[in-house]
């Protein structure tokens, strides 16, 4: 068990714990939540050693592995699976060992046997082959493995010191916003690798859903103390709402925002006119009203306001083949956006979503194909390298002088405010402002020159919780059209309106919600998996047996087609299952339901726990058949 018991630490003159407790058992998965600065990273730290408390005492079992994800990647010819590879200590010993031993002349039979043994044990040999699936599961392609670290980007960097982390067999996991340069596949990979981990897990994030769908508990910073939760992150703000809304301050601004927020429904709901998109803007307004309270006393209040002038359409697309000098990366797209469209982008790694926001962004133009302007389009585009055009020796102040000299102090000031700049921290250079704050300053100066389409590029990288919710609550409200490519779910699912799936060379319309492209995904990779084995079985064959080889393929997915689609019939089904079992052991694990006299309530949620998890036993031994049998039919 970890136990923090009254500690207190400053750092830089700051006093960031004073006199916190927490507990942490065996096998929990625990998300670490707060304002950016408040010191989460720093009880990593702690965790680790590498800093002392001053005052109280650090707990973690003295036999317990620990794995952590570093933020620094050092630029080394090292291979990208070696580079992985070396979060496992002990397989690298054992292989360095090894191969001593074997080349020697008189080599030690008794300790060669051990080291053998040793390896079975530990799993060893299998070790390129988890270390080679760590990095496909993260977007890495084969070729990518064997390339020199030093020839990745920075967001590809801290993907491989993800997967180094995850290669190290460990009792405790320490992970430090995992998912800031994922896209949505990666996170969607990692989320399912967290849920089979076996140890204990510590999460600071950002992101609410991954934290929804891995952790079992919450620790927030709340005025220097650590405060623990139990349930998920949704779990976490109800049971914060209610008890904010105990206090009558907090209460009556909670009641403010409720307010305004039921204002906008009802404002919406009278002039929508478009019944799926509408039922898609209530539902999440509804969402949002619900959540409010827990976010009364965030720093963050601001708005995105509409352009003055708005073409019909905005820009269009027609025919456009997309790419790169001659590499077409998305194929004939037509694509018109109107005042007030919002789309949510979905793709696997690499397949185009980038590009086609570039494109509209006038960034690239077509290499086929036209690409059509409003007379009023006015585009605020928020691109993944954004935060490195920031001029550095420049404020937040003058980067908005900048683009309105005539502008009085104040407005600049109060706009500033809402993105959480205040007093002189408005004259301060951006060059020494965290992640977090330099794409506070990029959305800021998106807001002011009030667009009327906005492209969106994974805008929530570096923005905690608090600052993530006000700009979902701020493109609500906003006017124009949107365009969003995220790995943010809880941003996505309140943007959206409508998802646009870019994958295999085009951008159709998808179906579905992010359930459904998340089943989607599933298949694309099991599917891709199964090309790659089938092209490096055919690649030596002659053009007549590939041929032939086409055929059978054809026939064989033909006769597949109803065992597939009843695989993503049961894996909707345990996703319902899943959600519910989730609803009932919340239920269970509020402390009130056993204050007395609710025997017969505990029983029912018992037994209706127990059914559920039958249930979904039940589907899970489905789901294996079903898979074995298409396993075996496609050899």
């Amino acid at each position: 068990m970890i136990n923090l018991h009254g500690v207190s630490l400053q750092v830089g003159g700051r006093e960031l714990l004073h006199n916190a407790d927490c507990r942490i058992f065996p096998g929990h998965k625990v998300g670490i939540i707060g304002a950016n600065g408040c010191g989460k990273s720093t009880l990593f730290k702690l965790l680790l050693r590498e800093i002392e408390s001053d005052a109280g005492n650090v707990e973690v079992p003295a036999g317990w592995r620990i794995a952590h994800m570093a933020q620094e990647v050092a630029a080394g010819d090292q291979s990208a699976l070696d580079y992985v590879l070396d979060g496992d200590g002990e397989l690298r010993d054992l292989q360095r060992e090894l191969a001593q031993l074997e080349s020697a002349d008189a080599p030690d039979g008794r300790r060669l046997a051990e080291l053998h043994e040793r390896m079975a044990a530990v799993d060893g040999y299998s070790g390129p082959a988890r270390a080679a699936q760590l990095l496909d599961g993260l977007g890495f392609a084969h070729a990518d493995q064997q390339r020199p670290v030093h020839s990745f980007s920075g967001g590809w960097r801290i993907r491989l010191n993800l997967a180094r982390a995850l290669m190290c067999p460990a009792d405790l996991m320490l992970l430090d916003e995992p998912t800031n340069h994922l896209d949505l596949d990666a996170t969607l990979w990692l989320e399912q690798w967290l849920q089979k981990f076996p140890g204990t897990l510590l999460i600071i994030s950002h992101d609410r859903d991954f934290l929804d769908a891995v952790v079992d508990g919450i620790i927030s910073f709340e005025h220097r103390r650590l405060v623990q939760y139990s349930g998920n992150y949704s779990a976490f703000e109800r049971t914060r709402a209610e008890r904010l809304a105990q206090q009558q301050a907090e209460y009556e601004k909670q009641q403010a925002q409720r307010a305004h927020m039921e204002d906008f429904v009802r404002r919406f709901r009278a002039k929508a006119t478009k019944a799926r998109q509408a039922q898609s803007r209530l539902k999440a307004l509804d969402r949002m009203a619900q959540i409010a309270p827990a976010h009364v006393d965030s720093p963050f209040r601001f708005s995105l306001p509409g352009a003055d002038k708005v073409s019909n359409p905005l820009i269009d697309l027609r025919e456009a083949d997309l790419g790169y000098g001659d590499r077409v990366v998305v194929h004939k797209v037509q694509l018109g956006i109107e005042p007030g469209r919002r789309i949510g982008l979905l793709g696997p790694n690499g397949a185009g979503k980038s590009t086609l926001i570039k494109t509209l962004a006038g960034e690239l133009e077509p290499l086929a194909g036209e690409r059509l302007c409003g007379e009023h389009l006015a585009v605020g585009y928020f691109a993944q390298h954004q935060l490195e055009a920031l001029d550095t020796a420049a404020s937040p102040m003058l980067h908005l002088q900048r683009l309105s000299p005539d502008a009085s102090e104040q407005s600049l000031r109060d706009f500033l405010g809402g993105y959480g700049f205040t007093g002189d921290r408005v004259f301060e250079q951006v060059g020494g402002f965290s992640g977090g704050e330099k794409a506070r300053v990029a959305l800021a100066i998106l807001a002011w020159q009030k667009p009327n389409l906005l492209l969106l590029d994974e805008p929530t990288n570096h923005l905690d919780l608090e600052m993530r919710h006000a700009l979902t609550l701020a493109l609500a409200e906003f006017p124009g059209a949107v365009v969003l490519v995220s790995h943010d779910r809880h941003l996505l699912a309140n943007t959206a309106d409508e998802f646009l799936l870019v994958a295999e060379g085009r951008a159709q319309p998808f179906d579905g919600d992010l359930e459904d492209y998340r089943n989607w995904l599933l298949e694309f990779r099991r599917n891709e998996r199964a090309g790659e084995k089938a092209a490096a079985r055919t690649a030596e064959q002659p053009p007549e047996d590939r041929k032939t080889q086409r055929r059978a393929a054809a026939a064989l997915r033909e006769q597949l087609k109803p065992l597939t689609n009843q695989l993503k019939k049961v894996e909707r089904e345990m996703a319902r299952a899943e959600k519910q079992l989730a609803e009932l052991e919340e239920l269970l694990a509020d402390e009130s339901l056993y204050t007395g006299g609710q025997q017969e309530e505990i029983a029912r949620l018992n037994r209706a726990q127990a059914e559920q998890r039958e249930q979904l036993e039940t589907l899970e031994m489905e789901w294996l058949e079903i898979s074995e049998q298409l396993e075996s039919m496609r050899g």
